[in-house]
């Protein structure tokens, strides 16, 4: 079930979430899809929406996270949290103050092993002309100094807190237009403080993140059919260790444990909607072995996948 917190007066609203698919299908300004790590989540999303952009504040759960922004936008993000846990972004990850950012239909891929707080602006129509990194298609990450991270998230904070106090229309309006040009300022000195790192070359190897990307487009087209690695490097032209390498510097985790992650959360799907049965889905999933697909099943979710079907049938 998800709640729903509105200011009365204010473009700010906040959500709450303890249902996986409620949390997906509440996500804007993204093709977004993720796969959670863990069996039950607890989220939260603030989203404040001003004249040319819009803020959003996610504390969010363990999952994987591939997305794609939408067109003549610019995106910005970072973290709201002190964890000295990085996040795997683009297939690197180091602890270190950094800010992302992509331009319309910029892509991305993460991992985020434990609950994060997130921040992003949202910059619409795109941001052009204050010298901020190009990023093609898709999205770049770049080190930055802790005092340029501590404004991004200081202004963020400040403009959120403002913004949850009822105003009237015409000073909404007036104060979402100071608003944006504190964002955009606060954006500005992030990037004029940014570290040359070499590290962040990997993340930004646009040749490698497309590899991934048509990997992962290939085995989100069919995921209900037996795929084998052999195939899967034949159709895309690469070694098999080549894909391997690819995979696991991306997602973090083998070939084999991410395609059992998905199928896994697939079938959980199938059966809330009220499958024919557990047999049926678990097999058209490639789960040939029952027993241990059970055992993974419950596992991961906390019950039996027929207990999953009964609670499906009865929505």
């Amino acid at each position: 079930m998800n709640s729903i917190d509105d200011v009365p007066g204010s473009a700010l609203r906040t959500f709450r979430f303890s249902d996986v698919d409620e949390f997906r299908s509440a996500i804007r300004g993204l093709n977004f899809e993720f796969t959670p790590f863990v069996r039950k989540i607890s989220a939260e999303q603030t989203i404040l929406s001003l004249p040319g952009c819009e803020v959003n504040s996610t504390r969010a759960f363990p999952r994987v996270v591939d997305a794609q922004l939408i067109g003549n936008c610019t995106a910005i993000g970072f973290t709201m949290d002190d964890l000295n846990l990085p996040i795997r972004f683009n297939g690197s990850q180091r602890a270190r103050p950094v800010v992302v950012i992509g331009g319309g239909g910029a892509a991305y891929t993460a991992v985020e092993e434990v609950q994060r707080h997130i921040a992003s602006v949202v910059f619409s129509p795109e941001v052009r002309d204050r010298g901020w990194p190009p990023t093609l298609s898709s999205f770049k990450i770049f080190e930055i100094s802790a005092a340029g991270l501590h404004r991004l998230r200081t202004v963020v904070r400040e403009v959120l807190a403002e913004a949850s106090d009822p105003v009237e229309a015409p000073e909404l309006s007036l104060k979402g237009a100071a608003m944006k040009e504190s964002l955009l300022g606060a954006v500005d000195d992030a990037f004029e403080s940014v570290v040359s790192a070499r590290w962040t070359l990997r993340a930004n190897d646009g040749r490698r993140f497309r590899i991934f990307q048509d990997i992962r487009a290939l085995l989100s087209d069919d995921l209900s059919q037996p795929i084998y690695s052999d195939d899967i490097a034949r159709k895309l032209g690469l070694s098999v260790r080549t894909m391997h390498d690819v995979v696991r510097r991306y997602r973090g985790m083998s070939l084999h444990r991410y395609l059992r992650l998905r199928r896994l959360w697939l079938v959980r799907r199938q059966l809330l909607a009220g499958a024919e049965s557990v047999k049926a889905v678990a097999l058209a999933f490639g789960f040939w072995h029952l027993s241990d697909f059970s055992k993974s099943y419950r596992e991961q979710f906390g019950e039996s996948p027929s207990q999953t079907l009964e609670r499906g049938r009865g929505r």
